[in-house]
């Protein structure tokens, strides 16, 4: 896989072309309320804090009948694109491949989820920063605190994981476009970005992020989501 490293551009694209069932909604999750906005909107309003990036992609199911319902920033870099699959990877896979018309294949893309809605620009501002020169890329990451257990068919315990050395994948995930796009066509069953630079024999970056941009997936990360929301309006008040 060539490796490219002129001056590059950052963009950010937030696959949204999911249905989010663990929610039990109606509602795709990325379109929960949460404080009165739908969940992805408090994502945007975090990517489009951060001045490096270029271009925020949307990436909706192609029969998504829900995102003109509302009301989005009106800015320019915010771009949607109706090219949404069945899953993650071939939903980032489809976007990519619409992206590369009109962008060059040495540019950064960050590939966030639209339900980390808690994500910070200083974060992603840093991110950036952190991984501009990086001949690879990277991911934001946690390191795993707690003991971990596989369980057995039974249900019970099989065995203790040592949790060293462990991280917690977050996103954003920070890969070239002509990089990542070589990577989920070989490797299209991941689950992340990072798996499919990983299954080319690369090694991503982990840059140390916090708990607080963690992923709404079940009824109850909205209420926790909604004090660190505002939280954080309040800390800006001061």
């Amino acid at each position: 896989m060539t490796l490219i490293n002129p001056q590059p551009s950052f963009h950010a694209l937030i696959p949204a072309a999911g249905s989010g069932s663990r929610m039990g909604s109606e509602l795709p999750k990325q379109y929960i309320d949460l404080l009165g906005r739908p969940v992805i909107r408090h994502t945007l309003d975090a990517l489009l804090a951060v001045g490096a990036l270029s271009r925020v992609w949307v990436v909706l199911a192609p029969d998504d009948a829900h995102w003109t319902n509302y009301q989005w920033p009106s800015d320019p870099r915010i771009t949607v694109l109706r090219c949404g699959g069945a899953t993650r990877a071939e939903s980032v896979a489809n976007a990519l491949q619409d992206v590369a018309k009109q962008t060059d294949p040495a540019a950064w893309m960050l590939v966030h989820d639209a339900a980390r809605a808690c994500v910070s620009p200083q974060l992603v501002a840093r991110m950036i920063e952190e991984l501009s020169d990086d001949p690879v890329g990277g991911l934001l990451a946690v390191p795993v605190a707690d003991t971990l257990k596989r369980a057995g068919d039974d249900g019970r315990v099989a065995q203790t994981i040592p949790r060293a050395g462990l991280w917690q994948a977050q996103t954003p995930q920070m890969f070239r476009l002509g990089m990542l796009r070589e990577a989920l066509a070989a490797h299209p069953d991941v689950t992340d970005e990072a798996g499919a630079i990983e299954a080319c024999g690369l090694s991503p970056r982990l840059i140390a992020s916090d708990a607080t941009n963690f992923k709404v997936t079940f009824p109850d990360d909205l209420a926790m989501a909604a004090r660190l929301l505002l939280s954080s309006a309040a800390e800006l008040q001061k």
